[in-house]
């Protein structure tokens, strides 16, 4: 992080790329590498509107260039989708937790992504890409509302040329003529016949909608994943990210400073967590 936390470090955008009607990728250029771990995140802004949290998608052992994947849901992420390369914008962090990766050295790890929810989870997975062997199994389960909700479309009949190394399974909400694979709610591929898995001795990551994540979570229990096995990106109301506002307070923590990588059962006595 930068000495001051609340000053941002310019960074150019060099290039956009447009993954579904209303997410882009982003490759930024900061003035200065930002290192970061998969599951932190930084403020990203834009001069004389605010800034926004987002959590990078590109590979973490990148240094030079960030990709960084954002829905078009408001009034900071509505100006970054008109700006081009060439523009500058703010980048200050890392800030956060990140995955814990030693923790999951040896086991099975189920990703499970909703929507634009697998852009962290992208990160992840490209860290677990760089040291596959460390892994017992690696499985992705990922669903979106349609086919052209569906991020990293390109890429994700060959996972980024690591197909061979994972169990993959996609789904989508509804549907359309041209679409071949399975439909349906991300928790029907988490069902016996579409997920062989040692939940017992697993881990399983989840990142989407808050709807998504709960319903998720509960089929991870039933699976028997225990709940300090099952980590969470609780993404909930940051704002500066260094726990001074309170915007993200969940029960005895801020999402922004203890999280936003939670374990099921540091949250699942608090109220409201899926809101």
């Amino acid at each position: 992080m930068q000495p001051d936390p609340y000053a941002p470090m310019p960074a150019a955008i060099v290039d956009v790329f447009a993954e579904t009607p209303n997410i882009k990728t982003f490759r930024l250029r900061p003035e200065a590498p930002v290192p970061f771990r998969a599951g932190q995140f930084v403020e990203l802004s834009v001069p004389g509107l605010g800034e926004a949290p987002f959590t990078p998608s590109s590979a973490p052992s990148v240094a030079d260039t960030m990709e960084i994947t954002i829905m078009r849901v408001g009034l900071v992420t509505e100006r970054l989708h008109a700006l081009k390369p060439g523009a500058v914008v703010g980048v200050r962090g890392p800030l956060g937790k990140p995955y814990p990766l030693e923790a999951m050295r040896g086991r099975e790890v189920l990703v499970v992504g909703g929507g634009v929810g697998l852009a962290p989870l992208r990160a992840l997975l490209f860290a677990l890409f760089e040291d596959v062997t460390a892994y017992r199994k690696i499985i992705l389960r990922y669903g979106a509302r349609t086919p052209s909700d569906l991020v990293y479309r390109g890429a994700l009949d060959d996972l980024w040329g690591m197909a061979d190394a994972v169990d993959a399974m996609l789904t989508v909400d509804r549907r359309d003529d041209g679409w071949t694979g399975h439909e349906g709610v991300v928790t029907t591929i988490l069902e016996p016949g579409r997920l062989t898995c040692d939940a017992r001795n697993g881990v399983a990551v989840v990142c989407g909608p808050p709807i998504m994540m709960k319903f998720t979570t509960v089929k991870l229990l039933d699976l028997g994943y225990a709940p300090d096995r099952i980590y969470l990106s609780m993404e909930k109301n940051m704002s500066c990210g260094i726990g001074k506002c309170g915007h993200c307070r969940l029960g005895a923590y801020y999402a922004c400073q203890d999280g936003p990588v939670f374990t099921f059962d540091k949250v699942q006595g608090l109220s409201r967590i899926w809101d």
